[in-house]
């Protein structure tokens, strides 16, 4: 019988996931059927633990996106089908026995996305053909065109000759969903029809074995354990740059003076005029550069005003700048761009599968301290499609901010008001280099693709190898910045993004956000690396006896591993430690437990551990703060004790496989490459 659609339960409220850590949670919870749909279109678990990373990053990004019609699993499902797609490269199986599985990577879209969508993860009908944005009656075809397909891959080669008319009632059938006058006609026919018997029987024979094998299916140990290890570095890396943002100063009085004499005759008075009458210096920079003009845009709404300053275009992205004043109340706003803000025509005039940047609130800047009744913010759209027109934008809604949050970004209170511009923009020329180089970090191969220079930011296209053939593999960049006719651009703490286009599919290609620099041109660029995320494999097999007496010890990677628990039961225990962190070579280890039965029901794993500076100070994992963190220099996080509950009947461990283990290396790589001119954006030329 078809397995009918599961209720799965799903976050009901998408306001109520404040941070990553619930959408890890989320994901930790699902993790089962995500990772049996992963497996069905890679077949690798690096694959499938690159694709969970990304989809939760994703799934942070667009989060404020997702609407109340939708469900949060139908959105969260959306974005992990696309990301499964663009990772789907080799369809090698690494497991023969799973023949089911590898049935299904040899299947085309559409049969094999609604087969792991109805019956992997559970979904109805109806929610899949919103999905996958077809007609649901659609869907019921590729069910039963999928199952025969399925049927001939798993060796029932014999001709099948049901009738046509009534194999399009099959999936109703089966899910007991005909009506009762079509059930009647369809059993009277069946009844009568050898034909229509062998093949209705035969399709659900192919389904109770596509059911067997999904519900014994299960996750590797410490699948969800290295995932989070990655989101964790990053987000802590993330907090750590916060700081480290440059911000340009105020030109001295005796310097104005020289250049008020000379402005006139050298081209210098406009950076002399904005440099004392606009007081936003990021704006201040780019008025100065001839990028934008002042707009002095203005409108009112039950006391809040919003002024649109300016507007820079070009091909990244559309940056506005606004100040908004509170004149009833001490109070400060911001804009938010999913929730109240409605640009016309949107879909025509900008840039279609392009995603506008995140900025969060700034309430530490000298500016949004020092007038407690304005904010001064900046707003990014997508990027143009047009080089001159105009944006109508309306705004419904702004966001009332809390001084002293937290959280900013969500501790907000929304007013509701009615503000319309109608904002002209001009799009500036940005200027595309390519560099082309694969260069050699930590002993794995990085391609250095492209240098974009573009008004609004400075980017570095990059690429990270899908096959790799040495035994370890750059799971993520940190860059710290980069040198250009001696101009240095800091890289951007938000700036890492995912290229959607890849026309090559030997690389996973990233885009890195550095600051603007406003350069013209150049021949030569120098890449300056921080750090690199690696997984290493290097295997290893422990056997394990709950009968014998524990702790026992083992080396690996240059240490020693202490065994110190092994218990058979409900549920069975494993637990292992190593608290020797200085100078160790792994932070945490990438492992599965065996057990008699050859797999695991299901598992619950904790561990402890410690962040670790440049100097080997150790602060416990679980009560560093953000501001400890931040002042600490070059931090790695080591696992120090890893326990896994393996839950079932009877359960006895058998032996502990490692697989391989994580860590990250801080670098003083710096390359120096030559640039060779792609073009100039249509803007420029």
């Amino acid at each position: 019988m078809i397995i009918p659609a599961k209720n799965n339960p799903v976050l009901p409220v998408t306001k109520r996931v404040k941070d990553i850590e619930s959408i890890v949670n989320w994901f930790e919870k699902h993790q089962r059927s995500f990772y049996a749909l992963g497996w069905s279109y890679l077949g690798k678990q690096a694959k499938i633990e690159e694709l969970f990373y990304r989809s939760i990053l994703q799934v942070q990004k667009e989060l404020r996106k997702f609407t109340s019609n939708t469900s949060f699993e139908i959105s969260v499902l959306s974005i992990f089908m696309q990301v499964c797609r663009e990772l789907s490269i080799d369809n090698s199986l690494t497991a023969s026995e799973e023949t089911i599985f590898h049935v299904l990577q040899q299947l085309k879209e559409p049969e094999r996305a609604v087969l792991v969508l109805t019956y992997i993860k559970g979904i109805s009908m109806e929610e899949t053909a919103q999905l996958l944005h077809v007609p649901p009656q659609q869907i019921k075809e590729h069910i039963f065109s999928g199952l025969q397909l399925l049927r001939k891959g798993l060796g029932n080669g014999v001709a099948y000759q049901g009738c046509h008319e009534y194999q399009k009632h099959y999936v109703d059938y089966l899910e007991r969903k005909l009506e009762r006058p079509q059930k009647i006609d369809f059993e009277k026919h069946i009844y009568h029809c050898q034909y229509c018997q062998d093949d209705l029987a035969s399709l659900q024979e192919t389904n109770l074995k596509f059911s067997e094998t999904i519900d014994s299916f299960s996750v590797p140990a410490g699948f969800m354990e290295n995932v989070k290890e990655r989101i964790l570095y990053r987000e802590n890396l993330l907090n750590q740059k916060k700081k480290k943002r440059k911000r340009m100063g105020l030109i001295s009085v005796g310097v104005v003076a020289i250049f008020l004499c000379t402005g006139f005759f050298t081209g210098a008075f406009s950076k002399i005029y904005y440099s004392l009458t606009e007081e936003n210096v990021e704006l201040r920079v780019f008025l100065q550069e001839g990028l934008g003009e002042r707009l002095g845009l203005e409108a009112e709404s039950d006391g809040v005003i919003i002024r649109i300053k300016s507007v820079i275009a070009d091909e990244i992205q559309t940056l506005i700048f606004y100040e908004i004043e509170d004149t009833k109340d001490n109070g400060q706003y911001m804009i938010n761009i999913d929730d109240g803000v409605i640009i016309e025509d949107e879909m025509k005039i900008m840039v279609a599968n392009t995603y506008p940047r995140y900025y969060p609130p700034d309430m530490e800047s000298n500016l949004n301290q020092q007038e407690k009744t304005i904010y001064h913010g900046k707003l990014s759209l997508r990027p143009l499609e047009e080089e001159t027109g105009t944006i109508k934008l309306k705004i419904n809604k702004v966001m009332k901010l809390k001084r002293h949050s937290p959280d900013a970004f969500f501790d907000m209170e929304p007013e509701k008001g009615e503000w319309n511009f109608e904002i002209p923009f001009t799009k500036n020329p940005s200027i595309k280099y390519t560099l082309n180089e694969v260069v050699d970090i930590e002993g794995a191969e990085v391609l250095i693709d492209r240098l974009i220079l573009a008004p609004t930011a400075t980017i570095l296209e990059y690429g990270l190898k899908n096959e790799v053939t040495e035994k370890k593999r750059i799971d993520m960049i940190n860059f710290k910045n980069l040198e250009i006719n001696n101009g240095i651009a800091e890289a951007d703490m938000y700036g890492n993004s995912y290229v959607h286009a890849q026309n090559d599919l030997r690389w996973s290609k990233f885009q890195a956000h550095f600051e603007p620099l406003f350069e013209k041109g150049t021949d030569r660029v120098k890449v300056r690396f921080e750090s690199v995320y690696l997984s290493v494999e290097d295997h290893k097999r422990i056997a394990l006896d709950a009968a014998k007496e524990y702790p026992k010890t083992f080396e690996y990677a240059g240490s020693i591993i202490s065994i110190d628990k092994v218990e058979s039961g409900q549920p069975a225990t494993v637990v292992f430690s190593n608290h020797e962190v200085k100078n160790r070579v792994y932070e945490s280890l990438n492992f599965n437990i065996i057990t008699d039965e050859g797999k695991e029901s299901s598992m619950e794993m904790d561990h402890e551990g410690v962040v670790m500076d440049k100097n080997g100070k150790e602060s416990d994992m679980k009560k560093i703060t953000t501001k400890l963190y931040d002042e600490m220099e070059q931090p790695r996080h080591f696992f120090t004790v890893q326990s896994t509950k393996i839950h079932g009947k009877n359960v006895t461990p058998k032996s502990l496989e490692i697989y391989g283990y994580s860590t990250t290396k801080y670098l003083d790589d710096e390359i120096e490459l030559k640039t060779e001119l792609i073009e100039i954006d249509e803007a420029g030329t």
